[in-house]
C-alpha cells in the first residue's frame, strides 16, 4: 500500500505531540516517502498548520465529539485536525478534503472509525460557528500552551499579544549574500533577470535580503557557487555584533547549522575560527554550508560547557556564544517548539545557558569581546542571564553592541523588522582584571 499523504500527515503530528520528537526530523524523512514536490510541500503545509493551530481544532473537536481517541487511536485523533485544518485554511475543496481523510483511516487502521470521522468533517461545513473563539479560553484564541501565554504577558505586558499574533505568521525567506564571492549588486541583478522579487528592508545589513516568496534555495542563482546563505534577519546581526577582524582567534560555540560562522568568516575570512558543536551529526550541515560558501574553519564535535576535554590553553579575541535555549522567538519558523516545550524546561535552560558562560569565560582574553545570543524572547535565558552572569564576574562589562546600536543588549521580537525573536548581549573582559 503506498503512503497515503494525509495519513502522513497526522502520524508526524501524532509523533510530535504526543511522543515529543522534533518535526525538523519528522517531517523530512515521511517526505521522503513522495516524490511529487507539490505532495511534499502540502505535507508540510499541513504539519505546520495543524501545530500551529492545534487549540483550535481541537477546541472545534470538543463541540462535536463526546470525547477525545484515546492510545492506539491517537493517530486518528490527529487525521481529525488533519481534515478540520484543510476545510478551514487550505484552498481544498471540501468534497476532497473530506472524501481523502476518510479515506486516509483505513492507512491508520482506523477502517472503524471512518463514519465518525465522516460526521465530525461534515459537521466543519456545515456549522462556520465552531470556531468562534471569543468566549474561549486564551490557549485556544492565541494557539498557545497556558504556561507560554502567561510567561509572555508578564514579560511583555503591552506586546504580548503582537508576539503571539506574530508566531501564528508563516517566517519569511531571508537571505545573506556572502560578499566573498559575489557583491550585493551582482545578486540582486540575477535574482531581476529572473523575475524573482525581493526587497533590502534593513540599511544596517546591506546582505541581507528578504524574498517575498519563499521558494527552494537550490534553485536561487549562484547557489551551488555560494553566492549566499539562508539566514534570518536576527541572526545576520551576530558576527555584526561581534565584529570580527582578519588575524583574530576566533570561538564560534555552539556552532551548528554554521550560519553565523559563515558570516563571521565573510567579514574576516583570514579569522582563525573554532567552530564547535556537542552535535556531531549537525556539524556535518556546517561542513556542508561552509565548503558550498568557499570558508574553512576548524571543526570539532565538543560540548562547550566542558572546555577542559578540548580547550588547547590558547585565549580567543572573541566568542560567540549563541547558548541553546527555549527557542521561544522562533515558534513562526518551528510551530512544534510551542508543543514541545514546557514551563519546567526554561529553568532548566537558564542553569545549562549559565553553566556554560562561567565555562567559556575564562577561555577569553583581557580586553576581548563575548557576544551572547539566544532565539529566546523570555527574559529568565536573556537580560536575567546577563545580570545575573555580571554580578558575580567582576572582570567582566557591558559594552555598546556596535554596528550604530549603543545599548549593551538587544532583544528583537518576532515579527519586528520581519525577523525572528532574538537576543544579544556584548561582555568584554576587562585589561585589568
Amino acid at each position: 500500500m503506498s503512503a497515503n499523504l494525509r495519513a502522513v500527515a497526522a502520524t508526524c503530528c501524532y509523533q510530535v505531540v504526543d511522543q515529543g520528537k522534533s518535526l525538523s526530523d519528522v517531517l523530512p524523512k515521511a517526505q521522503l516517502q513522495f516524490d511529487h514536490p507539490a505532495d511534499k510541500s502540502l505535507l508540510q503545509e499541513i504539519c505546520f498548520g495543524v501545530l500551529r493551530h492545534l487549540p483550535l481544532l481541537d477546541f472545534v473537536c470538543q463541540q462535536l465529539m463526546a470525547k477525545p481517541l484515546i492510545k492506539q487511536l491517537r493517530p486518528l485523533q490527529f487525521l481529525i485536525y488533519v481534515g478540520i485544518y484543510q476545510l478551514k485554511f487550505l484552498r481544498i475543496p471540501d468534497h476532497a478534503a473530506v472524501g481523502e481523510t476518510v479515506e486516509a483511516a483505513r492507512y491508520l487502521k482506523g477502517q472503524s472509525m471512518t463514519k465518525l470521522i465522516n460526521g465530525v468533517l461534515r459537521s466543519v461545513q456545515r456549522k462556520p460557528e465552531l470556531f468562534d473563539v471569543s468566549q474561549a479560553p486564551l490557549p485556544v484564541q492565541t494557539n498557545h500552551p497556558s504556561w507560554l501565554v502567561n510567561s509572555l504577558q508578564q514579560a511583555y505586558p503591552q506586546q504580548w499579544q503582537q508576539i503571539l499574533a506574530a508566531n501564528q505568521q508563516k517566517a519569511p525567506l531571508w537571505l545573506r549574500v556572502n560578499v566573498q564571492r559575489c557583491s550585493v549588486e551582482q545578486f540582486c541583478q540575477a535574482l531581476t533577470a529572473e523575475a524573482i522579487e525581493f526587497s533590502q528592508p534593513e540599511p544596517g545589513l546591506p546582505q541581507a535580503i528578504l524574498l517575498a516568496q519563499a521558494t527552494d534555495v537550490v534553485l536561487l542563482p549562484g547557489y551551488l557557487d555560494g553566492w549566499f546563505a539562508v539566514q534570518d534577519l536576527a541572526a545576520q546581526y551576530a558576527a555584526l555584533f561581534l565584529a570580527p577582524e582578519n588575524d583574530e582567534r576566533i570561538l564560534d560555540a555552539c556552532c551548528a547549522p554554521g550560519g553565523k560562522t559563515g558570516h563571521i568568516l565573510e567579514i574576516a575570512p583570514q579569522a582563525q575560527v573554532l567552530a564547535l558543536d556537542k552535535d556531531a551529526k549537525r556539524l556535518d550541515r556546517v561542513r556542508d554550508n561552509l565548503t558550498r560558501l568557499g570558508h574553512q574553519a576548524e571543526i570539532k564535535a565538543a560540548d562547550a560547557a566542558t572546555p577542559r576535554q578540548w580547550w588547547d590553553g590558547q585565549p580567543f579575541d572573541r566568542i560567540l556564544l549563541d547558548v541553546p535555549c527555549s527557542a521561544t522567538g522562533v515558534i513562526r519558523r518551528h510551530p512544534d517548539i510551542r508543543w514541545l516545550r514546557k514551563a519546567a524546561d526554561i529553568q532548566a535552560l537558564a542553569t545549562l545557558q549559565q553553566q556554560i558562560l562561567i565555562q567559556i569565560w575564562p577561555l577569553l582574553k583581557p580586553g576581548g569581546t563575548l557576544l551572547y545570543a539566544t532565539c529566546s524572547v523570555l527574559p529568565a535565558e536573556n537580560h536575567q542571564q546577563i545580570s545575573q552572569f555580571l554580578a558575580h564576574h567582576p572582570d567582566a562589562e557591558a559594552v555598546a553592541l556596535g554596528a550604530g546600536i549603543n545599548d549593551s543588549q538587544m532583544q528583537i521580537l518576532p515579527g519586528e523588522q520581519q525577523a525572528d525573536g532574538f537576543f544579544y548581549a556584548k561582555l568584554s573582559k576587562k585589561a585589568n582584571g
